[in-house]
């Protein structure tokens, strides 16, 4: 046991009554130790007494006391020794010696005290076990080499000393070995939950981040549609009567763009419902990518039942980056800014005046840049329409070199024109600007000194052929 276990059990059992003991078995493990030892050390005491020629007695008292120090062994473990090591010239104390040893070379203490200790110990059994083959020597008239003494001293000491040591170090690296290997599995649980917990944010903010996309793209589409509508059916009210043939042409305007609204609705829903039921290729491909988890070919089971409790978060992340996937897709074939054109004309067709100037050279670039372009245009003349009734509008389209600019400003309202009554929720122009800012944009509004408003947006662009 080491010193700081022991400690540990010293804190954590005395309440329980059992010392410095983790455990019963260890508790009765020690005295049943220190009981043997005693009664060897008290007849070896006995002996030992007869020899100096003090009563046997007071050796027999001499040995118990030394013997019963084992108990001590897992709390004091270089005090049994050092007891061993005292009473080692009486010629008694081997058993303490060798569990001494042991217990010392399989604790905490400093690798340098165990060597010493151990080296004291080896030299007075060597020397006691020296002086006692020399005088059996002696006495029995047997007549050996020089060296048959100090080998057979070196040999006995060597066989009572380094088998515990030995095995004490081996078994007190086995077990600091175990505790790392415990502390090791308990931190990649904990990095494990950890993991997953981070996999969980990011599949919220996953989330978080397609519901922002799609109520921007339903916002879209439907305010600016629904406003032109909303417009439309207003003029039509207005001149049903005095002109046929024009609430004729409004009312078909109105029929295109309601159908124009709904076709671009539909197609959103079905993105969304085709990417519902279950990750595709890509994200079983992303799944299959993550760190520690297993492929369903090579025939292996997961390495634990709590690596079940990531898989859910990382197949949300991965049906997210899906979603995301075919949201790209579909913008492929979204608006672009060749409709530009055609969207300025849907708003003169409503009453607005509206002129639009193109400078630099047309081309074509990636098909998020052409969207986000088409969209910034599109909500602000979907503002105009909404706060700005009769004011005269300019949008301005800019190819320089490495972007693109837009720019759409209106002057003050016509008093004299009818107010469409049309909603507000006061999200477009921050839609706007998550929409330029996510492409790496400048994003710009605010008011004109003629009274009017002025939406602005450039964005960094490459060529459709480099993209």
């Amino acid at each position: 046991m080491t010193t700081t276990g022991a400690h540990q059990d010293a804190a954590g059992t005395g309440a329980r009554g059992w010392w410095w003991w983790g455990r019963r078995r260890s508790a009765v493990l020690d005295v049943v130790l220190a009981l043997v030892s005693a009664l060897e050390c008290g007849a070896e005491g006995v002996g030992f007494a007869d020899g100096v020629g003090v009563p046997a007695p007071l050796g027999a008292l001499f040995g118990l006391a030394a013997g019963a120090v084992l108990v001590l062994r897992r709390r004091w473990p270089i005090a049994v020794v050092l007891v061993s090591i005292a009473v080692t010239p009486a010629e008694m104390g081997y058993l303490m010696s060798v569990v001494g040893l042991y217990t010392l070379a399989a604790s905490e203490v400093p690798r340098r005290i165990t060597a010493v200790l151990a080296g004291m110990s080896l030299a007075a059994v060597f020397i006691v076990t020296f002086v006692r083959v020399r005088q059996d020597l002696a006495t029995a008239d047997f007549d050996t080499a020089s060296w048959y003494v100090p080998l057979m001293s070196a040999i006995l000491s060597s066989g009572l000393t380094a088998p515990p040591v030995l095995f004490g170090l081996y078994i007190g690296a086995r077990r600091r070995l175990m505790e790392s290997l415990r502390e090791r599995a308990d931190s990649l649980e904990q990095e494990l939950s950890l993991l997953a917990d981070r996999a969980e944010q990011r599949a919220q903010m996953a989330r978080v981040e397609e519901r922002t996309r799609i109520a921007r793209e339903m916002h879209d589409v439907v305010a600016h549609r629904v406003s032109l509508m909303v417009v439309h059916a207003a003029a039509l009210q207005a001149v049903a009567l005095k002109d046929p043939q024009k609430a004729v042409r409004n009312a078909a305007l109105v029929g295109d763009m309601g159908r124009q609204a709904l076709t671009e609705l539909r197609e959103m829903l079905g993105v969304l419902r085709s990417t519902e039921p279950g990750p595709p290729a890509s994200a079983q491909a992303a799944r299959a990518r993550v760190p520690g988890q297993p492929s369903e070919s090579s025939g292996v089971p997961s390495a634990s039942v709590r690596l079940s409790a990531s898989e859910r978060p990382l197949a949300a992340v991965g049906r997210a980056a899906a979603a995301a996937a075919a949201a790209a897709e579909v913008a492929e074939d979204g608006p672009c800014l060749d409709a530009v054109e055609e969207l300025v004309e849907q708003s003169r067709q409503a009453g607005m005046v509206v002129e639009l100037r193109v400078m630099g050279e047309v081309r074509a670039y990636a098909p998020d840049v052409e969207q986000t372009a088409y969209r910034v245009v599109q909500e602000a003349l979907t503002n105009v329409h909404k706060h700005a009734a009769g004011a005269e509008v300019v949008v301005r389209l800019a190819h320089r070199g490495d972007e693109v600019a837009m720019q759409v400003e209106n002057g003050p309202s016509d008093g004299a024109a009818a107010d469409a009554g049309l909603p507000s929720g006061g999200n477009g122009l921050v839609g706007m600007r998550e929409r330029v800012t996510a492409l790496g944009g400048v994003f710009v509004s605010g008011p004109t000194d003629e009274g009017g408003f002025k939406v602005s947006a450039v964005l960094p662009v490459a060529p459709a052929a480099t993209a």
